[in-house]
């Protein structure tokens, strides 16, 4: 098995851009719709919708790679560094406050240099105790002498994906890598060049660990410059997570072949295309919440039902499934059954919740959307 980075003409990629045009096209297409969109909203907005879709990358980008982060956490450590509310929310643990760390220094630092110390810095932040898992592994440092393979399977029974070059070719791969980076900047269609930065870089797999999360951070801050946009209205690593195995076929199937990386880039502008189309869906949802708010801003609720409102405008419009009841009211709430009838009925008239049509026990309720 040769891999892509033996071959004599690595890493002087090919594409075929009759094939590459019409998913181009569409990703660009979307990328318009959601910034137009993103133009409607006020600062404390931007920083609501900044503050979810960071929370959504942080979340997948680490479950990508097998790793499962507490969501109130991440919450707590977004809502720190974008100076958001954050009462009530535990303290988030180094290795969260790392990750996030990486990513706003990604994209709210785009237009700074990329240069191998910041790149060691971003693999040192994601493991703040020089420990992956129960592994102690090398950290804001290139890859040891040791062979490096992405495998699966039992073992002795183990398949190999890939193997990464050797280590003593990592540092002049970095180096190329990032002269490439800073002219690409210039001279490559912003998208394609996200796509290809993501590919090369995973790749040379320049570190023991972490080097997914940080091929996605490069990727959000190649998209970040290409719209020279600062903060990020879309997840990427959402997108990615729920498509996981077609990314990891098409990322072994291309790493196996020639430096035609056409199939790869078809897949990336598409998984970005659809990565956008999820994010206007909640910038949708965001709008609505704020325009609910608008509308009811000088009515008089206690914290209770405040919360409860908010989780059903999170919730989206259908709110929870089966409706929100007397008994779900209580758990949320902490109150007895009767203050949870109350306040319901408090919150039916004054224009908050709308009854669902049902009769008998199955009583439940909804937002009211539109007056």
């Amino acid at each position: 098995m040769r891999y892509i980075w033996q071959r004599s003409d690595w890493p002087n990629f090919k594409w075929q851009s009759d094939q590459l045009l019409d998913v181009l096209g569409e990703a660009r297409f979307h990328q318009g719709k959601l910034l137009s969109k993103i133009s409607a909203l006020g600062m404390n907005l931007s920083q609501e919708a900044q503050a979810e879709i960071l929370i959504e990358e942080t979340l997948k980008t680490a479950a990508i790679e097998g790793q499962i982060l507490d969501r109130k956490s991440v919450r707590s450590s977004v809502a720190k560094r974008l100076g958001l509310p954050a009462g009530g929310l535990p303290a988030a643990g180094r290795h969260v406050d790392g990750l996030v760390d990486v990513l706003l220094d990604a994209t709210s630092h785009y237009d700074q240099s990329l240069t191998p110390k910041r790149l060691k810095s971003w693999q040192a932040a994601l493991f703040p105790t020089g420990y992956s898992g129960l592994r102690r592994i090398r950290t804001g440092k290139w890859r040891g002498t040791d062979p490096v393979q992405v495998v699966s399977g039992p073992i002795g029974r183990e398949k190999i994906h890939f193997e990464a070059p050797p280590s003593d070719k990592v540092d002049l791969e970095i180096r190329k890598f990032i002269s490439w980076w800073e002219k690409g900047s210039i001279q490559m269609e912003g998208l394609l060049r996200a796509g290809v930065a993501h590919f090369r870089f995973i790749t040379i797999h320049p570190f023991e660990d972490g080097n997914g999360r940080i091929a996605r951070a490069l990727t959000d801050m190649a998209l970040a410059q290409d719209e020279k946009l600062s903060q990020r209205f879309y997840s990427l690593s959402s997108r990615i997570m729920r498509e996981r195995e077609d990314y990891y076929n098409v990322l072994e199937r291309s790493q196996k072949g020639d430096v035609d990386i056409t199939r790869w880039l078809r897949w990336f502008l598409g998984c970005y295309r659809r990565a956008v189309e999820d994010s206007q869906n909640l910038i949708s949802k965001i709008l609505a919440k704020a325009e609910f708010w608008q509308r009811h801003g000088q009515t008089t609720l206690n914290d209770r039902q405040r919360k409860v409102i908010n989780k059903l405008l999170d919730a989206g419009p259908g709110g929870f499934e089966g409706g929100l009841t007397t008994r779900k009211y209580v758990s949320m709430a902490k109150v007895s059954r009767t203050t949870g009838f109350r306040e319901i009925s408090d919150l039916v008239k004054k224009r908050f919740l709308l009854k669902n049509e049902a009769r008998g026990r199955s009583v439940s309720y909804d937002i009211r959307w539109k007056e």
